[in-house]
């Protein structure tokens, strides 16, 4: 590990330091005037290829650096109504000034020619148009082929690779991270441009003192008072009846923005997920979460396959939200913003399974079947306040936020073991409550800053899971007694967590310090108990199946952060010292347990800006993990009909210790279209307890054992992309390695597992031809797991995808569409093909902005998906139901 890590600093450190020059100087006029936004670029000669440029600011000062092998290149400088320079300089630092001859700049006539991406500082600007095809309607259909951006089925957008962290529309953040409904939504004519925001800090008062890495987009439109949305009406006819309807109208002005929201299909679209916080924003300006269930309790679910969710999903959903935001002073400082959403939801899935595990040592060769029927049912609702500030010369944030959970799951199962078969019926009914408050200000003081943070987050789960018959149950050495009719688990879980801290920040010449102290503090009550029901009378089964256990954490910490920022270099690092408090108290079981730490916990990011496009950095960290109230208890729990789980009484608390180091190099140039990232990735995770579960019959019990173990992992990831202008075509590559190795334990005996998956990625999209559009996405894997010790067995998996979007515009208004997914799965001499094709016509409209679609989907009628894998333990096969051949009717329009 120190032999690879040590290889990532020399690389990175000899990039930076390969043939890195840096010219700079002065641009003025004949009079000696600065000449402002005059453009310096540095080519090799007799290449027409940029190999970095610059732009003078407000006093006519320009810097650029550059590296080229050359031993002369030249340097040009344009302006309006000037005469364009060039001379031949060395590859050398030194520091150039130039007058500049005027020369009236003539236009021969008035006509735009808005450039497809331009660059300023930290802000790359794309004109939506020069990607968009005929097809496209939505802001999502045009990111997905910019060159650097990608976007998920759910709205979340990456740049180079990475997950933005504000999204805004005319700067302001209406969704607050959740902004997936705009991205699916809003249609492309109300969008002027397109930003990228490099380096995005959010908060105002930190911009220049406290550099962030991750980039942020904002929408520019076209009016300044916007009225516009998308809306789809659609009805079509399988088994049962089908409906598919959106309307999602929006507002935005200077002042005021709104986007309310409703969607409900029982056609296989997943909208529900929208609603999520996918930016988070920055650490500053406070803390919010995805509001979930502990999810402790399960039914028997059914398997999913890999594959679009639209080929497997049976649901009927309702989703409904609202987002609306004001200025609430007169500065347009304050704001206002309120979210509201509600999901109902009911699934159905199917699947059958037959899973053949090998001989072991401990154990003979057994088999498993099993067909199961689920039915899940969501019913959420969740709802936000949030008051905020955002100025120059002061930060106020304080976040309200309420969910509510009342979720049930169903299943029908059919099993069959060592050649007996049995049926039970599960039930599953889980409401939950959770409230969380965050405040976060950072208030001027002087020349300093001083930041006071708040977050208190309560949750309250319930859980009852009941199997009937309790014949059905069969793991060792647990009896539910012949006359028993149902066992029910019943678990409650209450947890309250409070952090606070505060920190004051000092700056001078680029370097910012903020020393900090904290408390962070966590309180988790469990209690557990299991039933069986014997003539409509309830009997616990014991204290060896109960827990009421209370865990705490109580970590007060110091720490020290250090940023800064130039022109070139950008560096945060946060140095803590924490004092972990941790106690595990179960006066039922006799379980007292306590560990007092002391840790030094450092993280770091640095980051290098050279020759215009390049990025390189490095970051690490270490971190503890103490565990949680899920690695406490003593007394059995069945978190499913499958398993039992406990912790010895003896065990200590859970010790973890992470340590990680990561290398990245980034080029962007919009000037050539072309975008690449390269990364690595090295962690090492160390253990004090190793999971031991027992298997027998396809049930687990699980245990755990005292033992140090380890889990190391590196990977490796890079990605190319181009957009051709003249073939208008976006292209990329990707690729990633990526290898574990682990220690575990299985029937009470050691084994090491190895894993190394492979996988190659291509994606290109043309709109070149006025007839064609096409999309094409394709991926190929290949999965190798080696395990020693318990069982010496290998397996190779090997895997390939695609997706096809091919649209035809034979004549004018009129558009055919067809769509084309395979998935396909080699293990041994087991393969699987599963092809699936749509085929659409649509009429356009365009006066109306009206669309009428005929769409008919799976036009094979493929009704099951099947794969074979083989793993070090088993070898599984695996059928599940999909969604029928299925034809829709869909009315699709803007609201203005």
């Amino acid at each position: 590990m120190k032999m690879k890590i040590s290889l990532f600093l020399m690389i990175f450190f000899s990039v930076i330091a390969f043939a890195q020059k840096t010219v700079s100087g002065k641009i003025t006029d004949e009079d000696g005037i600065a000449i402002p936004s005059a453009s310096v670029t540095i080519e090799e000669p007799g290449k027409d290829a940029i190999l970095a440029y610059g732009i003078t600011n407000s006093k006519g000062e320009y810097k650029v650096t550059f590296t080229s092998a050359e031993s002369n290149v030249d340097l040009k400088v344009k302006a309006f109504n000037q005469k364009p320079l060039t001379k031949q300089i060395s590859n050398s630092d030194q520091t150039l000034t130039f007058k500049m001859q005027s020369e009236a700049t003539e236009i021969k006539e008035v006509q735009l020619k808005t450039k497809m991406i331009t660059s300023r500082g930290d802000t790359i600007a794309y004109d939506l148009k020069a990607f968009d095809s005929k097809n496209d309607r939505t802001l999502a259909d045009v990111m997905k082929k910019i060159p650097g951006i990608e976007v998920n089925a759910d709205g979340t957008i990456l740049y180079q690779g990475n997950a933005i962290n504000k999204f805004y529309v005319e700067g302001k953040d209406l969704m607050e991270g959740g902004y997936g409904t705009i991205t699916n939504s809003l249609p492309k004519e109300a969008i002027q441009k397109l930003e990228v925001l490099e380096n995005h800090q959010p908060v105002k008062m930190l911009q220049g003192k406290i550099p962030s890495d991750a980039a942020a987009i904002n929408i520019k439109l076209k009016n300044s008072v916007t009225m516009t949305g998308r809306g789809e009406v659609g009805a079509g006819f399988t088994d049962p009846w089908l409906w598919n309807v959106k309307l999602t109208p929006m507002f935005f002005s200077k002042k005021s923005q709104w986007v309310a929201n409703y969607k409900t299909n029982n056609m296989g679209e997943q909208v529900e997920n929208e609603g999520n916080i996918l930016a988070f924003g920055n650490r500053f300006e406070g803390r919010r979460i995805n509001a979930s269930q502990n999810d402790w309790l399960n039914v028997e679910n059914a398997s999913t396959p890999n594959l679009p969710v639209k080929r497997y999903l049976f649901n009927n959903v309702h989703y409904l939200s609202a987002n609306y935001l004001t200025n609430i002073d007169n500065k347009k400082e304050w704001e206002l913003k309120v979210n509201a959403n509600y999901t109902n939801n009911a699934v159905e899935r199917e699947s059958y399974s037959q899973v053949d595990y090998f001989e072991t040592t401990k154990t003979p060769a057994f088999s498993i079947t099993q067909n199961i029927l689920n039915r899940f049912y969501t019913d959420k609702l969740k709802g936000e306040l949030i008051f905020s500030k955002n100025a120059k010369k002061g930060f106020f944030k304080n976040s309200t936020s309420f969910s509510q959970f009342w979720n049930a799951d169903r299943a029908v199962v059919d099993r069959t073991d060592a050649s007996i078969s049995r049926n039970g019926k599960e039930a599953l009914q889980s409401p939950t409550s959770s409230f969380q408050n965050s405040l976060s200000t950072i208030i001027p003081w002087k020349e300093k800053m001083v930041n006071i943070q708040s977050f208190i987050n309560y949750q309250n789960d319930v859980q009852k899971l009941d199997i009937t018959p309790a014949s059905y149950l069969n793991i060792p050495g647990f009896y539910p007694g012949v006359a028993t009719e149902s066992v029910r688990q019943n678990l409650q879980l209450k947890t309250f967590e409070a952090n606070h801290s505060a920190n004051i920040g000092f700056s001078a010449k680029g370097w910012t310090f903020t020393p900090e102290i904290g408390l962070n503090y966590k309180s988790t009550d469990l209690r557990s108990a299991l039933n069986k029901n014997i003539s409509g009378e309830a009997y616990g089964y014991g204290t060896g199946f109960e827990n009421d256990l209370k865990y705490t954490t109580a970590t007060p910490y110091g720490s020290v952060g250090i940023n800064f920022k130039n022109d070139s270099w950008m560096l945060y690092a946060n140095v803590p010292v924490n004092s972990n408090n941790i106690t595990a108290e179960d006066p039922l079981r006799n379980v007292s347990k306590t560990v007092n730490k002391v840790t030094f916990e450092p993280n770091f990011f640095a980051q290098y800006n050279f020759a215009s496009f390049f990025k390189a950095s490095l970051n690490g960290n270490i971190s503890n993990n103490f565990g949680e109230v899920n690695s406490a208890y003593s007394g059995f729990l069945m978190t499913s009909p499958t398993s039992l789980n406990a912790m010895d009484a003896n065990n200590p608390i859970p010790e973890n210790n992470n340590k990680s180091a990561g290398a990245r190099l980034e080029y962007r140039n919009p000037l050539n279209n072309l975008f690449f990232n390269v990364s690595y990735r090295l962690s090492d995770a160390k253990r004090n307890l190793i999971s031991n579960p027992t298997i027998v019959g396809g049930y687990s019990v699980m245990q755990y054992i005292e033992r140090d173990n380890n889990v190391v992992s590196n990977g490796y990831n890079a990605e190319i992309g181009k957009y051709f202008p003249k073939l208008k075509t976006n292209a990329s590559v990707s690729y990633s390695n990526n290898t574990s190795t682990s220690d575990a334990f299985l029937n009470n005996a050691s084994f090491t597992n190895k894993n190394n998956s492979q996988s190659l990625g291509v994606k290109f999209n043309n709109t070149y031809f006025s007839w064609m559009s096409i999309d094409y996405n394709a991926s190929f894997t290949r999965t190798d797991q080696t395990s020693t010790g318990l069982v010496n067995s290998n397996a190779e998996r090997t895997g390939f995808t695609h997706n096809l979007g091919l649209f035809l515009y034979p004549i004018e208004n009129h558009t055919i569409g067809f769509n084309w997914d395979q998935v396909n799965t080699n293990a041994a001499d087991q393969k699987y093909h599963n092809g699936f094709y749509d085929l659409s016509y649509q009429f356009s409209w365009f006066k109306k902005k009206i669309d009428f679609e005929l769409k008919w989907m799976n036009i094979a009628n493929k009704k099951v998906f099947e794969t074979y894998d083989i793993n070090t333990t088993n070898i599984s096969y695996t059928r599940i139901l999909l969604r029928p051949s299925q034809v829709m009717f869909t009315v699709k329009f803007n609201f203005k």
